[in-house]
């Protein structure tokens, strides 16, 4: 009886020490599949199990508990992963916590509710996010300015903004696509729904929703913007009160001095811009960077920047990465003017040789914003009837790490920034 109770006890410690934790390795050598272990992460975050995410170890590994669950799991999605005894756990984190190394270890606490600010009839290809949140079987639900108006927001952690038009100028698309079926379709969808939800023009309902989205940011909200919703956003508070429509727009003049009456107080992350008046031209403003450039495809990089793990957690949090060095890619907003941008705003991703920035976030009130310019991470030019990016030819996407970065920041447990 005695032998089988050490026996017991032996085999309990042996397996306490030798299989305790599940490493999600991050790095370009040790991940197969770097999208998919988001996804995996947050599966395990919805099952109420505890994962810590290791800032900067290994391009941004995930460690959790090892239960058989994970292992299948991982398995069956195609992810990477190394079972740990509590010995090399231990000594992983005791790296980690050394004051010698830009490391830190963050507690994630609970799966982030999604929802995708998107038209009914987008499908999820028509958007870089939902094709990610799709492709690492992430849930998310999709929401519109019904939703929206109606205080919808407050059942949400994160928030993502759709390639939008905030101002009320429908992408100014009107010289190229006017005369187009699904233009004129979507103006008409546009006004009824404007008319449905009570404003006589579209312009007012968008900036009522940009209004709204504001609030649940200074609430404590979490958004994350691409592409025209970037920059569209920022105009259209700016232009609170203001017509910076013309006739095509929204059937009227617009005001002849609207430039000098923009407000940056109110904007998040923007200044000192100056707006594209043309309706003919494909721009709303100086933010943008795309007519500006001067940089070929083959050489069109920008670099994530460095910050200090244990100073620094969320900026280091949203970059965390296998390469400091991400592919550029185009869309309507590509890149940001970089002395058009907030002093109070971190810019994360650049292009320093062009002048722009490409990656920025921000406080706002108790919530957070990151903007990240271009519209598809592994499609550089996306035009409109362009295929969808298939990601399962992309799983190892540096850009497409930098949205999924955002998806889960919201789970991280709190921790106040010391800069």
């Amino acid at each position: 009886m005695k032998k089988t109770i050490t026996i017991l006890i032996f085999l309990f410690i042996s397996l306490n020490t030798f299989a305790s934790y599940i490493l999600v390795p991050m790095d370009a050598e040790g991940q197969k599949d770097h999208l998919k272990a988001y996804g995996v992460t947050y599966w395990a975050l919805e099952k109420q199990l505890k994962v810590k995410w290791l800032l900067n170890y290994r391009g941004g590994s995930f460690l959790l508990p090892d239960v058989a669950e994970i292992q299948r799991e991982c398995q069956i999605r195609g992810v990477s992963f190394e079972v740990l005894s509590d010995a090399k756990t231990e000594e992983i984190l005791e790296l980690i916590s050394s004051p010698s190394q830009n490391m830190e270890s963050v507690v994630l606490e609970k799966a982030p509710k999604i929802a995708v600010y998107s038209p009914k009839g987008n499908q999820p290809w028509d958007d870089a996010v939902t094709m990610v949140l799709t492709y690492a079987e992430i849930p998310y639900e999709t929401i519109y300015d019904e939703e929206v108006l109606n205080d919808a927001l407050v059942l949400y952690d994160w928030l993502h903004l759709h390639h939008e038009d905030f101002t009320g100028q429908y992408g100014k698309f009107y010289r190229t696509y006017k005369s187009t079926a699904w233009y004129i379709e979507e103006k008409m969808q546009s006004e009824a729904l404007a008319t449905k939800l009570g404003y006589d023009k579209v312009s007012e309902e968008k900036l009522a929703v940009a209004l709204k989205i504001r609030d649940y940011v200074v609430g404590g909200g979490f958004m994350f913007a691409m592409c025209s919703a970037t920059d569209s956003f920022d105009i259209a508070l700016a232009a609170e009160g203001v017509d910076i429509c013309e006739p095509m727009f929204d059937g009227d003049a617009s005001d002849p001095n609207y430039q000098s009456k923009l407000d940056y107080s109110k904007t998040f992350a923007f200044k000192d811009f100056i707006l594209e008046r043309n309706p003919n031209i494909y721009e709303f403003s100086s933010i943008d960077m795309t007519s500006k450039r001067q940089i070929p495809m083959t050489t069109d990089y920008f670099t994530l920047m460095d910050f200090s793990a244990k100073w620094d957690p969320i900026p280091t949090m949203l970059c965390q990465n296998h390469t400091a060095l991400v592919k550029g890619f185009m869309g309507q907003t590509t890149a940001f003017t970089r002395d058009q941008i907030k002093s109070n705003v971190l810019i994360m991703g650049e292009n320093k040789s062009n002048g722009e920035a490409k990656y920025i976030h921000g406080i706002k009130g108790k919530g957070f914003f990151t903007f990240y310019g271009g519209h598809d991470p592994e499609d550089y030019t996306h035009k409109v009837g362009d295929p969808k990016t298939e990601l399962e030819l992309h799983p190892t996407s540096p850009g497409y790490r930098l949205i999924l970065n955002n998806v889960l920041f919201p789970a991280a447990k709190k921790q106040k920034q010391k800069t």
